[in-house]
């Protein structure tokens, strides 16, 4: 266990992990991910130990795994994420949306994973460029990224893409259209368009040969998800997130960085089950408790370790990467606002003395700047050699 008691994910995949893999395949990409989050800053991946010149005090410095899946690594990247999208923020209000698909594609995404995500990513930006473009609305170019979550509170599978949006538009012309105050689009609307949208390029897909004949996609099978599909409402959820540029950031940085369970989230693990924090629908703004097998747990984990190589943020409209400065440039030109300041690259140690309040230099128990190197830890060579979970 972690210390003071508290629950990590890695303590449920070391002492429970053995029963799962004895009836459990894994992914590469969740071999890599479970060894990862086992090894973090433990001497399996190597490290330090400092020691004070004033008082004696050691203190053990571990590496960490910087997986994308981990819980404990995510601050660091969150930070940076921050300061590297800090000079791509217009001077403007940002809208919050989210598109989520209907769990009857559940299935066939078990299979197709990546065709289907794609086509949400695509159909979601598809259904954007179209309103920011059309002159009843905008009649210009937005600026937006996707980010994609695949998990539910209780981490069933839900696929789903969070949207920030600058509510406003520039226009071929070189000028900057403003949205309406609190409004960007109609969600209905959206709504309607966007399941269209999804379903031609899944209906394409399949034609097109992307999505195998398996149980999930046979003709009776196929017909039948079709008719569920255009059965139900679609629902597209939009709120305008408050505060400045630099609270945009935050508040988005909070949905690129989020991994599918969080250690505050976990409770406790006792007796074979794990027990952890979900949302209280009953309850709006309460939470309750929730209880699975450990083995149980492990799998639905799992189930949202996204595949090698996978990209989660996206990227569209003026933020395009091949024309991306360049459009920028001219939205603040229409905006009137300033440069950017040039990007400041903020030191570990640094970091450590915002995030922590605790500087590297400084011993943990007099709290001099004495603190010296005294022995390198090389990582272990079953880490070094390991292709998966041992």
């Amino acid at each position: 266990m972690a210390g003071c008691g508290r629950t990590e994910l890695a303590d449920i995949f070391r002492l429970h992990g053995q029963g799962y893999l004895a009836t459990h395949a894994l992914a590469r990409s969740q071999a890599k991910a479970w060894r990862a989050i086992v090894s973090c800053r433990t001497p399996a991946l190597g490290g330090h130990v400092d020691q004070c010149a004033a008082c004696g005090t050691t203190r053990h410095v571990y590496h960490s795994c910087r997986n994308r899946h981990c819980p404990r690594c995510q601050t660091r990247a969150k930070e940076q994420w921050i300061a590297n999208r800090h000079r791509e923020l217009l001077p403007v209000p940002y809208t919050h949306l989210v598109f989520t698909i209907p769990h009857a594609l559940n299935g066939v995404a078990s299979h197709h994973f990546r065709a289907i995500t794609d086509i949400l990513f695509a159909s979601a930006a598809a259904t954007l460029t179209a309103f920011g473009g059309n002159p009843r609305w905008l009649g210009g170019k937005l600026a937006f990224s996707l980010v994609l979550h695949t998990w539910s509170q209780s981490l069933m599978r839900h696929l789903h893409v969070h949207a920030l949006v600058a509510s406003g538009a520039l226009t071929p012309d070189g000028q900057w259209v403003s949205s309406r105050r609190g409004f960007l689009f109609p969600v209905k609307a959206l709504s309607k368009v966007f399941r269209g949208k999804f379903i031609d390029a899944l209906t394409q897909a399949r034609e097109q040969g992307r999505l195998n004949q398996d149980a999930n996609t046979s003709d009776a099978a196929w017909r039948q998800l079709l008719r569920e599909l255009r059965r139900h409402d679609w629902v597209v959820y939009a709120k305008q997130p408050l505060g400045g540029p630099a609270q945009v950031l935050e508040y988005l940085a909070r949905y690129t960085h989020r991994v599918a369970i969080s250690h505050e989230r976990l409770v406790s693990m006792a007796n074979g089950t794990v027990a952890f924090r979900v949302r209280d629908n009953a309850n709006p703004g309460k939470k309750r408790i929730e209880r699975l097998p450990a083995q149980q747990f492990i799998g639905r984990f799992l189930l949202h370790v996204l595949p090698l190589g996978f990209k989660r943020i996206r990227h569209y409209g003026i933020l395009a990467s091949v024309h991306k400065h360049r459009q920028l440039a001219r939205c603040r030109q229409a905006l009137a606002a300033p440069e950017p300041d040039a990007a400041i690259i903020e030191t570990v140690d640094a970091f450590l003395r915002r995030v922590t309040g605790q500087a590297l230099a400084c011993c943990p128990h007099c709290g001099q700047p004495a603190m010296r190197l005294m022995e390198v830890v090389a990582p272990s060579r079953w880490h070094a050699c390991s292709t998966g979970p041992p």
